[in-house]
C-alpha cells in the first residue's frame, strides 16, 4: 500500500483546508518544494499535489511552484486541480508530472477522459470528491448531480486505471478515513482506489491497510502529518509491511 503525502498549493504557499472550505485555510509553509523535500526525506515514495487556485480557476495556476517541486524531488508526483483540457494534461506530463488527476471533466466530459486514457494509460487518474455520496465539482463548490459510485463505474468503463476518492466532509478534519465507503467504491468499480480525507493517526493507516483486499491501494495523508498526529515514517513502514 502506498502512502501519499499531500501538498496543497494556494497563492504559492503550502496550505490545508478544512472540509474543502477555502475560508478555513491553514498555512503550513511558504515553500511547497521544501515541504516536498521534507516528505521525501522522511521516506515518501509518491507525492500528491493539488493546485487549489487551479481548482477554482478551472486551469492550472501554480505551475512555477509545481515545476520547482519536480526539480527538487526524485520521487513521482501526481497532480490535480483545474485540469480540464487535453492541452493541460500534455503540458503537465511534459513538465514531468507522473500522473494527472482529472475531476470535473469526469462528470462533464467523459468522452475526453476516455480519450486521455487511451492516449496516456495509467498516467490518468480520476479524482472523485463527494459530500454525502454525491460528487462535487469546480473546486468542490458545486454539485455534480451524480452519485460517487455511479461515476466510479462509468470511469472504469471508459478505461480509467485508478480513482482517488475523497470524502469532503472528513477532509482536513482529522476525524478518520471513510474506509467502508472507499472499499465499497473499489469493489463496485472493480479498479484500484486511493483513499483520501480524514486521516488522523496510525489507526487509520491500519484500517486502510486492511481494506487492501477490497482494492484500496493507497491513502493520502495531509493535515495529520503537518500537525504531528501521524508520523509519516511509521505510516510508511506499516503500509509496506507484507
Amino acid at each position: 500500500m502506498i502512502i501519499y503525502p499531500a501538498i496543497d498549493i494556494r497563492n504559492g504557499k503550502c496550505v490545508r483546508l478544512t472540509e474543502g472550505d477555502f475560508a478555513r485555510e491553514t498555512i503550513f509553509g511558504d515553500d511547497p518544494a521544501a515541504m516536498a523535500e521534507k516528505w521525501q526525506s522522511e521516506g515518501g515514495k509518491y507525492l500528491h499535489v493539488v493546485d487549489l487556485d487551479g481548482a477554482l480557476a478551472g486551469c492550472p495556476v501554480n505551475k512555477n511552484a509545481i515545476a520547482d517541486i519536480l526539480l527538487r524531488v526524485s520521487i513521482p508526483v501526481q497532480l490535480g486541480g483545474g485540469i480540464r483540457t487535453e492541452q493541460d494534461v500534455e503540458q503537465l506530463l511534459e513538465m514531468g508530472v507522473a500522473r494527472v488527476i482529472v475531476g470535473s471533466v469526469a462528470v462533464r466530459q467523459p468522452a475526453l477522459v476516455a480519450n486521455l486514457c487511451r492516449k496516456y494509460k495509467e498516467r490518468i487518474v480520476v479524482g472523485i470528491d463527494a459530500r454525502g455520496g454525491i460528487v462535487a465539482v469546480d473546486g468542490w463548490g458545486k454539485s455534480g448531480d451524480i452519485k460517487a459510485d455511479e461515476l466510479a463505474c462509468r470511469m472504469a468503463d471508459v478505461g480509467v486505471a485508478r480513482i482517488i476518492y475523497t470524502d469532503i466532509g472528513r477532509d482536513g478534519t482529522l476525524s478518520g478515513v471513510n474506509v467502508a465507503g472507499t472499499a465499497a467504491l473499489a469493489v463496485k468499480a472493480r479498479i484500484p482506489v486511493i483513499a483520501s480525507g480524514g486521516v488522523r493517526d496510525i489507526e487509520d493507516i491500519i484500517a486502510v491497510k486492511d481494506a487492501e483486499k477490497n482494492g484500496v491501494e493507497g491513502v493520502i495523508v495531509g493535515k495529520a502529518i503537518y500537525t504531528g498526529t501521524l508520523d509519516l515514517r511509521q505510516a510508511i513502514a506499516l503500509a509496506e509491511r507484507e
